[in-house]
Formats: structure tokens, C-alpha cells, sequence
């Protein structure tokens, strides 16, 4: 994707919850933490129904449940990953992902809720997607160019994340599994099946490549 005008002059920065900061090591803290879980896929239950909303915050539980989610999304080589995806039932997804800026992005959300965009300010992009729990094929989805989300964090603090072009992407991409939906539904029905047929092939060597990868990190 070409650079915007304004581009040259951003900041690099990681963002760390949308906060930018000077330093952060290439693996983030929470995953150096966590455990890897089985992550679901296409077809459990969990991934077809809308989570249940977060209400106890602050608690040893819901810090653990963040740090597992970074360490599995680590060891799977994601950009992000819902609590479903790893059967658990709570409106909570994480993030590490670099945008087409070089801009890394790290953190979480509970209880996400996306802004409207009036209609005149629609801008869709339509770029190839995957998914960790339809492990293998891409298809092209059209997304929102920008978004905002708003929720809370693990501590029940307020956030408000913005997010433009990959980062913009993943931010949709998770919201929609806490609401039951996966990107193949956003397919035809002959192109969900292709996708589908192609994950058959392919998820035993992508499980694969994760169980060693976790192994090489010591997970």
C-alpha cells in the first residue's frame, strides 16, 4: 500500500495501548508470561455466538487469560487473537501487529465496541485476510480504512484505540469473533467452501509449525 502525504513525518513509536513509548522488547512482556492454549477453529460452537461482556476486573484470572492469549498468538505467528479462540467465553481480544508504516502496535481490550462512520465517511479496502482458527487460506475482505474502538482494559481502565490501513483491519477482524463471526462469513458461499476445502490440506502442517515454534520458545 502506498504512503499517505502526511506519512513521512509520523512517529514510529510502539504503541502500547495505544499510548507510544520509547522502548519495548521484540517479545512483549505478557507473552514472556503466558502459556500457549489450543487455539479453536471454524466450526466449535465458541467461534459462532456472541461472548459474554467482561465484569470483574483487576483480577489474577483475567491477567493470566491476557498473558495466555499473547503467548499462543506468539507462538501461531498472528497479528491478533478473541478469547474465543481459545474457548474462552469474554468479550477480550489482543494485538501485536506491525502496520504498513512500520508502526508496531501491542495491547488488549475488554468489552470492544467499535464507532459508527457516518456513510459520506465509509472508505473500504479490500485486502487479502486469514484467520488462526481457519489456519491456512486468504481471502480478499473489504474493511473500514480506519476505526475506533472503545472499551476497557484488564484493569477496568478506559481505552480508546484508533487504528488505520493492517492495524484498522485486525481491529474489525477481532471485534467481529467476539460478536460470532468469522471472516469466511463475509464470503460467497462457493468461495467459503474453497477456503474451507483448502484448510483441510493445510491446518495438520500449520499445527504443526506452532507445537515446534512453542516448543523453540519454551511454551
Amino acid at each position: 500500500m502506498a504512503a499517505r502525504p502526511d506519512d513521512s513525518s509520523q512517529d514510529l513509536r510502539v504503541r502500547v495501548q495505544g499510548v507510544p513509548v520509547d522502548s519495548f522488547p521484540r517479545f512483549a512482556p505478557e507473552a514472556e508470561r503466558g502459556a500457549v492454549r489450543r487455539i479453536t477453529v471454524v466450526g466449535e460452537e465458541i467461534l459462532h455466538r456472541p461472548c459474554r461482556e467482561v465484569t470483574e476486573f483487576g483480577t489474577p484470572e483475567l491477567a493470566r487469560l491476557v498473558d495466555d492469549m499473547f503467548a499462543t498468538n506468539q507462538v501461531a505467528e498472528g497479528a491478533g487473537l478473541a478469547a474465543n479462540q481459545v474457548d474462552v467465553d469474554l468479550l477480550l481480544f489482543m494485538w501485536d501487529i506491525t502496520d504498513e508504516w512500520g508502526v508496531r502496535h501491542v495491547g488488549h481490550i475488554a468489552n470492544p465496541v467499535l464507532d459508527e462512520v457516518a456513510p459520506e465517511q465509509r472508505r473500504l479496502v479490500e485486502e487479502s485476510e486469514g484467520c488462526l482458527s481457519v489456519p491456512g487460506p486468504y481471502r480478499m475482505v473489504p474493511r473500514l480504512d480506519r476505526t475506533v474502538v472503545r472499551g476497557r482494559d484488564k484493569d477496568g481502565g478506559p481505552l480508546v484505540i484508533e487504528g488505520r490501513g493492517y492495524f484498522a483491519r485486525c481491529l474489525q477482524h477481532e471485534t467481529d469473533h467476539l460478536r460470532g463471526h468469522l471472516y469466511l462469513d463475509r464470503l460467497g458461499r462457493r468461495e467459503r467452501t474453497t477456503a474451507l476445502r483448502e484448510m483441510a490440506a493445510s491446518q495438520d502442517e500449520m499445527f504443526a509449525r506452532r507445537a515446534a515454534l512453542a516448543a523453540k520458545l519454551g511454551k
